[in-house]
Formats: C-alpha cells, sequence, structure tokens
C-alpha cells in the first residue's frame, strides 16, 4: 500500500486513463505512442503504487475493476482541476485594451448601454472602463481616453464634443400632480430641489425665470447625478433633468416635466485625448464614441 505523502508514478496515469478508454494495453500504446511493454509496466506500476488492481485481464483486452474505476474518476478529477488551475496563470493572448476614464453617472445613463456598440465585431479591441470622479492622467498614460464634463479646455490635451444639455425641471407623476401640471418659477422655488453638489445650475434655471434660489431644509443633495435622478422618481422633489443625457427618464414616464421653460446647459460632454494623440486603435475608438453620439450632435 502507498504512502500517505507518496504520489502514483505520474507517467503511469495517462497510461491507466488511455487502457480504461481504448480497451486494450495494445489500443492505449498506439494513442500514446508508446510500446504494449511499456503501457503494462507503467499500469503495473500504478496497481504497485495503488495496493490493487485496476484492471481485469481478459482474452480481448481489459477492463477496469470497481476499485479501478473509482480511482480513475478521482485521477481525472485532479488532473482536470489542475488544467483548471494552470489556466488562471498562463499567460494569455488578449486583445489590446483601450481605457476609458468616465463619470458614474454618465456611465450607467449613457455609456453603458451603448458599450456592446462600442465594441467591434468581431472584436479587435476591448474597452475598459475607469469609472471614478476624479481627472484621470491622459499625458502619463493612465488612461487612454476620457468623457469629461465641464467647459474645457483641460491641458495637455484635445477635447472633442460629444453633445450639449438641455436643463428643464422635472418630477414624479404624483408630485407633478401636486404641484399643479406647470406651477411657475416661484412656485418651484418652493418645492424641495433636488441637486448635486452644485446649485448653480438651479440658481440660473430659476433666475432665468424671474424667480431667486434659496436654500431649504426639505432640499436633498447627492454626490451622483443619477441618484438625483432616482430621488426624483421616488418623489422627493424636483431635479433639473439633463437633456438628452436622461431622456429614458422621461421616456419611461417615470419623471415628467413640470414647466415648459428650459436652460442652456454651460457644461457639455467633452471626449479627450492626450495632444498628439497617433495611435491607431485609440483613435478608431475615440472616432466610435464620436459616431455614437453624433444624432445628439444634430
Amino acid at each position: 500500500m502507498h504512502s500517505s505523502k507518496s504520489l502514483p508514478p505520474l507517467d503511469g496515469l495517462n497510461a491507466v486513463i488511455a487502457a480504461r478508454d481504448t480497451g486494450s494495453f495494445t489500443a492505449a500504446a498506439e494513442r500514446l505512442g508508446l510500446t504494449h511493454g511499456a503501457v503494462s509496466r507503467r499500469v503495473h506500476a500504478v496497481e504497485h503504487w495503488l495496493g490493487t488492481a485496476v484492471f481485469e485481464r481478459h482474452g480481448r483486452g481489459v477492463r477496469a475493476t470497481p476499485a479501478g474505476q473509482r480511482f480513475i474518476a478521482q485521477v481525472e478529477q485532479a488532473l482536470s482541476a489542475i488544467s483548471d488551475s494552470a489556466d488562471r496563470w498562463r499567460p494569455r493572448r488578449e486583445l489590446p485594451v483601450i481605457r476609458l476614464s468616465v463619470v458614474p453617472s454618465f456611465a450607467r445613463l449613457w455609456l453603458l448601454p451603448r458599450m456592446r456598440l462600442l465594441q467591434d465585431v468581431p472584436a479587435q479591441r476591448r474597452v475598459e472602463l475607469t469609472i471614478e470622479h476624479r481627472l484621470a492622467d491622459l499625458s502619463g498614460g493612465e488612461v487612454d481616453l476620457a468623457v469629461r464634463y465641464g467647459k474645457g479646455p483641460w491641458r495637455d490635451s484635445s477635447a472633442q464634443l460629444l453633445f450639449k444639455e438641455r436643463l428643464l425641471p422635472v418630477a414624479s407623476p404624483d408630485l407633478a400632480a401636486e404641484l399643479g401640471g406647470h406651477p411657475s418659477a416661484s412656485r418651484l422655488a418652493d418645492a424641495p430641489l433636488l441637486h448635486d453638489s452644485d446649485t448653480s445650475q438651479w440658481r440660473a434655471w430659476l433666475k432665468a425665470q424671474g424667480a431667486a434660489y434659496r436654500s431649504k431644509a426639505a432640499d436633498r443633495r447627492f454626490e451622483d447625478y443619477d441618484l438625483v435622478l432616482a430621488a426624483a422618481k421616488s418623489g422627493l422633489g424636483v431635479a433639473l433633468l439633463r437633456a438628452p443625457l436622461a431622456d429614458e427618464a422621461i421616456a419611461s414616464g417615470q419623471l415628467v416635466r413640470v414647466s415648459k421653460a428650459w436652460l442652456a446647459n454651460p457644461a457639455s460632454h467633452y471626449l479627450v485625448m492626450r495632444s498628439g494623440e497617433s495611435r491607431g486603435m485609440v483613435l478608431e475608438a475615440a472616432a466610435k464614441l464620436l459616431a455614437l453620439s453624433a444624432p445628439l450632435r444634430r
């Protein structure tokens, strides 16, 4: 019987599996490129290590014993586990990666629903998203492309407009009914207002309608813009919808306009890359993004 710490003769395991599969040492030898005698010796070495017969010999070949069947099944499971483990460490021949930096709200509201369109078919590159609030370093090679929200320009980079936005007040259908259809700007100023960390958009919209912004205890602030929309859908207050970024919220009926008035957003979405970018696959990915957003620029 084998020691609990010893291993079976490893070159014999393939011989055992081949003999089980083919039903004879001769056929196993042909499969493995060995002689009949070499297969027989290797199987015998495994049986000696195991301390029991793995095969019953008969005139037409061999047949696994009950103990042999159980042993071979365990060997195959072990070899499969080793193969799976090797796959985790084996270097992969992966597609070239384009790293694209975006803020969370832009990723969730606009980019992720279009990611499949951004990839080539068949895939020639993999677009990997870096989702964060900070400005990623393009010139230092931290990312290859970035979608930035603002007025620009940005240092050491070139920017192309993806699309502009309009700001329009929206609320849940229930809250809109409470406000009375299309309330005045003064009425909206008195309602709970939802916004991100910047109140300048509400201030600008209300000023354009002849009303003044004032901070209230009922107002709510959220770090991410899509959370502002989620709060509006829940009826917590009135939000400024940034069209066309969040048009789906109106199209789905989850939010409705509470005023016909809208204001051009001074901030826009830009596709940014480092100055002098010449890598073909980066320029191709940029062109694909610009093509996807082209209907929004018309």
